[in-house]
């Protein structure tokens, strides 16, 4: 297993029909992931298909994850706990000011995911909203979201089937909030 460091990113490619797993190793700890078409950047990952072609906006074993072209990028084929959406975007140093009252630099996921994919010539204007693996966004009836500690425990883990050849970013997320208050690794191999 790789892990990545709290507070930080790479990118790798993943062929098609190769399977990810991600790993929460301690427990309580979101990953944002992103998906790109290894042959046209252009081609990423849509959460708007996403949900369309999927009509949920909480996404599982079994759910797939869809492109800007309406493409399946992955489908997820194994997930222990379930707990998964993109309704937030990746944090940056706004959000961090916003949120947080935060000033100067201080590790996000949107700056951990377009350092680690530059190599691929993916630059920051190019960043979708991430899938975010373990993420526990609550929401009312009138769609007001509050953002929760997750429920992942120690060894929970997620598995992506690849549908085409893809380039991947993941993060070990850096927002307090989104992690339960701590900031812990994230695992991953390729079976």
């Amino acid at each position: 297993m790789q892990i990545i460091p709290p507070k930080s990113g790479t990118s790798f490619q993943l062929k098609k029909e190769q399977v990810l797993k991600v790993t929460d190793i301690e427990g309580s700890q979101v990953s944002d992931i992103l998906f790109f078409n290894n042959s046209d950047v252009k081609e990423k990952l849509s959460s708007g298909k996403t949900m369309d072609y999927e009509e949920s906006i909480l996404l599982t074993k079994g759910n797939y994850l869809y492109s800007n072209r309406s493409n399946k990028m992955v489908k997820i084929i194994e997930d222990t706990n379930g707990r998964n959406d993109f309704l937030l975007a990746p944090c940056d140093v706004k959000t961090f000011k916003h949120f947080y009252n935060m000033d100067g630099h201080h590790p996000s996921c949107f700056e951990n995911l377009y350092t680690h994919l530059d190599k691929f010539g993916i630059n920051k204007d190019e960043i979708p909203t991430a899938f975010n693996i373990f993420m526990n966004v609550q929401f009312n009836e009138k769609g007001k979201i509050s953002v929760m500690p997750p429920t992942s425990k120690a060894g929970d883990y997620i598995c992506f089937k690849a549908e085409m050849d893809l380039i991947v970013g993941i993060t070990a997320c850096s927002a307090k909030d989104s992690n339960g208050g701590s900031f812990k690794p994230i695992g991953y191999e390729i079976l």
